[in-house]
């Protein structure tokens, strides 16, 4: 699978493009690398990278700016972003995932760990990518299995009764899993746009979730939104 996947990476630091993209090259990955926010852009616009490493701080524009440009654009809806960067304050990571990102790397790293967080990452987007692409109509995390076609939820022996928008809610949230969805975002995809309901809406239907499948599948990051965790 590996030599099927493009990754792009996005620093302002030559020597750490160099170190990235000869360390993901090395394990099969197609990479492509841009010193800038502008190059970037220009790259994705006929090559779409499943996954994108960015760092945060850039001159002219910076990764929150770039990752929120991304994430403007249709054909990367899928593409997996994790920033690179060596700034690990709770505030700076919060932004970074209020803008779209999927994951949130500290610098320095070792490219083994690099590496292995690389292949997570992908690993847990593609289980669900794969599924729909091929048609498969299961989706398993664990004990917790989904039926996509019959609309049927199973926990071990147990079949979970989820009314139309709790099915919703989880199918959003397991079609990227790590992924923080903000509440506007979730919102938008299970009420619509054209819907008005409160932010207490969701926090129930999380709440009831939860209650039905488990506590430890749905994470919540305060302030921001909710994740599927597996």
């Amino acid at each position: 699978m590996a030599e099927e996947i493009r990754i792009l990476i996005v620093d302002d630091e030559a020597d750490i493009l160099e170190i990235l993209s000869y360390n993901l090259s090395k394990e099969g990955y197609d990479v492509k690398t841009a010193k800038s926010g502008k190059k970037a852009l220009k790259i994705v616009k006929d090559w779409i990278p499943e996954l994108i490493l960015l760092d945060i701080m850039m001159p002219e524009m910076d990764g929150i700016e770039l990752c929120n440009l991304f994430r403007e654009i249709p054909s990367l809806e899928y593409t997996l972003i994790a920033f690179l960067t060596a700034r690990s304050e709770s505030f700076t990571q919060i932004s970074a995932l209020e803008a779209g990102a999927d994951d949130f790397i500290t610098k320095p790293i070792k490219p083994n760990v690099l590496k292995s967080k690389v292949k997570s990452l992908l690993r847990r987007h593609f289980k669900v990518q794969t599924s729909k692409k091929d048609g498969v109509k299961e989706l398993k995390f664990g004990d917790l299995v989904i039926d996509i076609d019959e609309f049927k939820v199973t926990v071990g022996t147990k079949e979970i009764n989820l009314a139309k928008k709790e099915f919703e809610l989880l199918m959003l949230l397991v079609s990227k899993p790590g992924k923080v969805f903000k509440r506007r975002e979730i919102l938008s995809k299970v009420w619509g746009r054209d819907v008005i309901v409160g932010d207490r809406t969701i926090d129930v239907h999380v709440r009831k979730l939860r209650e039905k499948i488990g506590k430890s599948f749905i994470k919540t990051l305060k302030g921001v939104g909710y994740k599927f965790k597996y």
